[in-house]
């Protein structure tokens, strides 16, 4: 006799995330841990420098606002306290909300800055919006599940998922 409980598919929302959902999960704790820390922290310094290697963005875009700029980093941080829960806590419920947060900020950010670059020389132009399409793709990711399991029929033609 099959055990139901290991025939049963799963309830919607509690597949196993997929590998990419987990590495943009990873890599969005990462991003914003720094960006977000650092804009919230060190308001000034994140103004007068970020990001540093790939240019000075934020200074060269309007006069220096601590509150708009600690704003921005609390935002960073609260996303990425969810997408820290995420990494504990995974699911494809979880996945989706933050794809869609994610990616709707994303979409926000990018459309703001694209028509905006006239500031920059071109090469920092270029790495911002390279920046900004690649924080939209990590968003995106958070929503693409991973395959689901194939059920595999035994000998006894009972149906039971794969080890894993």
């Amino acid at each position: 006799m099959t055990d139901p409980a290991t025939t049963a598919p799963a309830p919607a929302g509690t597949r196993p995330v997929g590998r990419v959902q987990y590495g943009s999960l990873v890599a969005t704790v990462i991003i914003v841990g720094f960006v977000g820390a650092w804009s919230y922290f060190l308001p000034q310094a994140y103004y007068d420098h970020f990001p540093s290697v790939l240019g000075e963005w934020v200074s060269k875009d309007g006069p220096y606002n601590e509150h708009l700029v600690r704003d921005h980093g609390a935002m960073y941080l609260a996303l990425g306290a969810a997408s820290l829960y995420g990494l504990f806590r995974p699911s494809q419920a979880g996945c989706r909300v933050l794809g869609i947060a994610w990616t709707v900020f994303g979409v926000l950010h990018f459309a703001y800055h694209v028509t905006h670059l006239g500031h920059l020389p071109t090469d920092e132009a270029i790495g911002q919006v390279v920046v900004l399409a690649v924080a939209i793709l990590l968003a995106i990711g958070l929503l693409v599940p991973g395959r689901r399991p194939q059920s595999i029929a035994g000998p006894t033609g009972d149906v039971t998922q794969p080890e894993r």
